[in-house]
């Protein structure tokens, strides 16, 4: 099971960065979160890759007053998708007609809502933004609704002005993926008997999926 559990976050990882390479190739807009990393990537030069790594530990750091404990799979999903964003960058050409975009678009969604419950499935901790969230609300007395709905604002908002990409598919992306994941995550979910290390707790952009066990709204 162990075995299975490791399998199954690499995957997962792995596929949430192709996924959003998918994004940035439809040309249709990202989630809050991709649209900062786009927007630095821009600015600074680096490879929206190496900047979604950056962000992640820059977001761990913002860990320590929340008191969160990073578990393996939250420095695994630190360093992996964002090299798998930019394998996916590498392969994945940008499309330049409409019906293309769209097409790469709703593979993208899927992929991301699919790569989302495979990772949060596997019980090995929560992504670096999971914890933000959920560590803000705890500490904050927020529900993770409002935790999530602040904190990606903000970086819409610095994305934005940083020339990331909003569009239709942030739309998109916002109202399907809550769903898609919480019809995906019960075949993925690793049973809590055979756990051995803490549950995630998902960032709710990328995971809605505990709305329908609690107050919550999730990401990962």
């Amino acid at each position: 099971m162990f075995t299975r559990r490791l399998l199954q976050l690499f995957v997962g990882l792995a596929m949430y960065g192709l996924s959003l390479a998918l994004f940035i190739r439809a040309g249709l807009g990202l989630d809050p979160w991709d649209v900062f990393h786009q927007g630095v990537a821009g600015r600074t030069g680096l490879s929206i890759g190496v900047v979604v790594i950056i962000a992640s530990f820059v977001v761990l750091l913002l860990w320590i007053p929340l008191r969160q404990k990073p578990g393996f799979g939250t420095l695994a999903n630190a360093v992996l998708v964002g090299v798998f964003a930019d394998v996916g960058l590498a392969l994945i050409p940008a499309l330049s007609h409409l019906g293309g975009q769209i097409g790469m678009l709703v593979g993208a969604v899927l992929l991301n809502g699919i790569a989302t419950a495979c990772y949060i499935g596997a019980r090995f901790g929560p992504g670096p933004r999971d914890g933000l969230m959920t560590g803000l609300a705890r500490r904050a007395g927020w529900s993770v609704r409002i935790a999530r709905t602040l904190i990606e604002v903000v970086v819409l908002g610095i994305g934005w002005l940083l020339g990331g990409s909003v569009g239709v598919g942030t739309v998109v992306y916002a109202l399907a993926i809550g769903p898609l994941v919480q019809l995906l995550l019960p075949w993925f979910m690793v049973p809590a008997g055979v756990k051995e290390t803490a549950a995630p707790e998902p960032r709710e952009r990328d995971a809605l999926p505990f709305e329908a066990t609690s107050s919550q709204a999730t990401r990962s």
